[in-house]
């Protein structure tokens, strides 16, 4: 882990397994990110990210490690032009992203009595990252979501 890492902790009221789930299965990803992964979430597989009516696949977006219900991690996806258009980054935006090295993002499950204490951990900036500044304000909100949808059956609206 780099200084560039963004951490982000929260404790969710529900077990290892289900978490995990919530991070891998489409019928809880597409209810709280609205996008699924298809992938056998195996070490080395490629994943393609579906969201929006579209879908990004690339040969390095990639499942770094998987060992289920404690840590999972993987690569972040690429920026297209198709991607920014259904998810409305303008093309000067887009230029700068594309242009940034490939983050990944790491997911530590751990045990803690009653609930599971989730660390995300995304690293790999490049300095003056905007793709960093980007995912500091969606990866608080993404995970409100998650914890919502597993303690209480839905998801935040919006």
């Amino acid at each position: 882990m780099g200084d560039d890492a963004f951490v982000y902790r929260s404790r969710i009221k529900t077990t290892p397994r289900e978490l995990w789930a919530g991070l891998t299965e489409p019928a809880f990803t597409q209810r709280y990110w609205d996008l699924s992964f298809d992938t056998d979430w195996r070490p080395g597989s490629p994943m393609t990210w579906r969201e929006r009516g579209g879908s990004v696949a690339d040969p390095a977006q990639r499942v770094l490690e998987a060992d289920p219900p404690r840590r999972l991690a993987y690569t972040w996806h690429t920026f297209t032009p198709d991607w920014a258009e259904r998810s409305g980054v303008d093309g000067d935006v887009l230029a700068v992203i594309a242009a940034e090295p490939r983050s990944q993002v790491a997911f530590d499950l751990e045990p803690a009595e009653a609930t599971v204490k989730l660390t995300v951990t995304h690293d790999g900036f490049a300095p003056g990252s905007v793709v960093r500044s980007m995912i500091t304000e969606g990866w608080p909100e993404l995970i409100s979501s998650l914890k919502t949808l597993l303690e209480t059956g839905e998801p935040l609206p919006g």
